[in-house]
């Protein structure tokens, strides 16, 4: 008797885990380490700026490396983003491909110093209204900005470029700022134009 009330009760409490819900999947900020800036112009051979966490979120600041652009160029800008935690054929180890797959939830913002660009004009989105030249959308027409297109005005130096990008599931829309959601990325890089 005493065995067969054991054998039910613990049936019930088996029953009971089973019943749990499979849990929400996570909206978990991406895990980023390297930053590959590529500036492209017709007929010129592209521009590499990288940026890299060489201890992976060790003490070590970020190693960034400087932006040198030509005077009056127009130029198309592609990011791509490295999780260095990840082999490189690992699937996990590109960030870029899920930036772009879970475009309607993230999209990078931009700012600079003035007189850098004559288009877009002003200094940018982050933290101010302004405009940037996005080349991409997600699937809600949204920008997401992996890929945008400049014009550098005249020759300047020791000037700066921000990039940030916004994590923002169930918030992005056509009205959401730098200020909505998490930041999975924030780096100023030194600019000058020749």
């Amino acid at each position: 008797m005493k065995l067969n009330l054991l054998v039910t009760l613990l049936g019930g409490v088996v029953m009971l885990g089973g019943c749990d819900k499979d849990p929400e999947p996570e909206n978990i900020p991406e895990e980023i380490t390297r930053v590959v800036l590529t500036f492209s112009a017709p007929g010129a051979n592209p521009i590499e700026v990288v940026a890299t966490d060489p201890d992976l979120g060790g003490p070590q600041n970020m190693e960034i490396g400087s932006i040198v652009l030509n005077a009056y160029t127009d130029y198309t800008l592609t990011i791509e983003m490295f999780n260095g935690f990840y082999e490189v054929g690992d699937p996990e180890y590109n960030i870029t491909g899920e930036v772009e797959e879970e475009g309607a939830e993230h999209q990078l913002f931009f700012s600079w110093s003035s007189e850098v660009f004559t288009s877009p004009t002003g200094t940018g989105n982050i933290g101010a209204v302004g405009t940037v030249n996005y080349a991409d959308e997600d699937a809600n027409g949204l920008p997401i900005g992996l890929s945008t297109t400049w014009t550098t005005g005249t020759a300047t130096n020791g000037k700066t470029f921000r990039i940030v990008l916004k994590h923002q599931p169930d918030i992005k829309s056509a009205t959401s700022t730098s200020a909505d959601g998490e930041s999975d990325l924030d780096i100023i890089f030194p600019i000058s134009i020749n």
